[in-house]
């Protein structure tokens, strides 16, 4: 028989401050998707002299993503906006799930769901938006940044302290990790040699 898991301190510190409410609906995510503009990267938009667009992403984000891809969670970013920037961004971290151009991210999170087998409760979401409202009032799991507008802060179930681009990504996946017990493994040293790859 094996033995019951002890959980690590991180989890516990993590969730210490997180509502029983919310840890209930983290628990049956299997899915998680991402606004970029504004959850990803800071919102700005960066215009060089020929006409490119740049925009800034953050490491912690990065390696937060590539924890929940391999702990079991697919991961989605569902945005707006379209450029080859998003696309090598999620091949760097083994993203395959993009939508870029989405107007109706409601319909979207729901056709997601759908393909991977997923009930929208097993769905969660993180955006900062109008756009964004749609699938927000969808999903199990509503995230949001604390720089977002009040009509989409009021939506969320749980706000990011650090904005986006700044590690709000990161935040909410170690979040969804230590709900699920997915976390203490990170802190192995095995793991911890291998957060030199990408992030």
């Amino acid at each position: 028989m094996d033995s019951p898991r002890i959980s690590h301190p991180a989890e516990a510190l993590i969730l210490a401050k997180i509502s029983s409410a919310v840890i209930d609906r983290l628990r049956p995510l299997r899915l998680m998707a991402f606004d970029v503009d504004g959850v990803l990267t800071d919102g700005r938009l960066w215009y060089g002299e020929h006409g490119e667009l740049i925009k800034g992403f953050h490491a912690l984000d990065g390696y937060g993503l590539r924890m929940l891809r391999e702990s079991g969670i697919a991961i989605a970013l569902v945005t707006g906006r379209e450029g080859p920037i998003v696309a090598r961004r999620a091949a760097e971290l083994g993203i395959a799930i993009v939508h870029q151009g989405v107007s109706d991210k409601g319909r979207a999170i729901s056709a997601l769901a759908q393909e991977h087998g997923c009930t929208l409760a097993e769905v969660g979401y993180m955006g900062d938006d109008i756009i964004d409202l749609p699938a927000l009032q969808k999903v199990g799991f509503a995230a949001s940044v604390p720089n977002a507008p009040v009509y989409v802060a009021q939506i969320a179930h749980w706000m990011a302290t650090q904005p986006g681009g700044s590690g709000a990504v990161r935040e909410c996946c170690d979040l969804i990790l230590a709900a699920q017990g997915k976390l203490g493994p990170f802190f192995t040293p095995t793991a911890m040699r291998a957060s030199g790859a990408i992030q």
